[in-house]
């Protein structure tokens, strides 16, 4: 004579299912900041290649016309397609390069910020070229005028992330590290202190990047460096 044994499946109870997702929120707060930093060491490698593009578009442009970009070299590119060049913002002085035909492209202008979120979206004709919150990096200047590989090579000509209108530094997506660009068409990393300003050499009494002297020259040099920051 057989004997139905009815088997009754049981759930799991409330204390259970906390436990699991104690253990699922502990884990993903742990693995968390690995993700994000991981994150933004690729976007600080991303800046590190685009850097290097715009050098070697730099040099380039200074074969053609003298100097890198600035108010005296507009004028001698013959700008066919309308793009919109002028002054004041790095998005300005990054256009010449696409209107002398150096580059047709706009991702190599691209540097992960929280005020350059976006990947430029390759779209150059006339004003739709390099638009606000396409271009993350600044360019520095002597004063008004364009650098060139005259210079000490030692100095900067472009640097990210930058913040709109300013010449400091945004510190959260490199992990309080800035992408500079120098005129021999290295790339370094430097650390950002807590006034959002890049620290060229560190110590008691630290440099910073834009600071008169050192990779700037001596008074009698004359270097003024000024940092023309992204278009806002």
């Amino acid at each position: 004579m057989k004997t139905n044994v009815k088997q009754t499946r049981r759930g799991f109870t409330l204390v259970e299912l906390l436990v699991v997702i104690v253990i699922i929120a502990s884990l993903a707060g742990l693995t968390a900041p690995m993700v994000i930093r991981q994150r933004k060491k690729a976007d600080q490698t991303e800046a590190t290649s685009n850097a290097r593009q715009i050098g070697l578009a730099m040099f380039e442009f200074e074969t053609e016309y003298g100097s890198f970009p600035d108010a005296r070299t507009e004028p001698l590119i013959t700008n066919e397609d309308g793009y919109t060049l002028g002054t004041g913002s790095s998005n300005a002085y990054f256009r010449q390069l696409l209107a002398a035909d150096i580059t047709q492209s706009e991702a190599m202008f691209f540097a992960k910020s929280k005020r350059s979120p976006r990947k430029p979206d390759g779209n150059i004709e006339g004003a739709e070229a390099l638009k606000v919150g396409e271009v993350g990096f600044g360019y520095i200047l002597d004063g008004v005028n364009g650098q060139s590989t005259a210079g000490n090579p030692a100095r900067v000509i472009a640097a990210a992330p930058i913040l709109m209108a300013s010449d400091d530094f945004d510190p959260d997506p490199y992990d309080k590290n800035a992408v500079v660009l120098r005129i021999d068409n290295s790339v370094a990393s430097l650390r950002i202190n807590n006034q959002n300003k890049a620290i060229l050499v560190p110590g008691s009494s630290p440099v910073l990047l834009l600071d008169a002297g050192g990779i700037w020259g001596d008074a009698t040099d004359g270097v003024q460096p000024t940092m023309s920051a992204p278009q806002k």
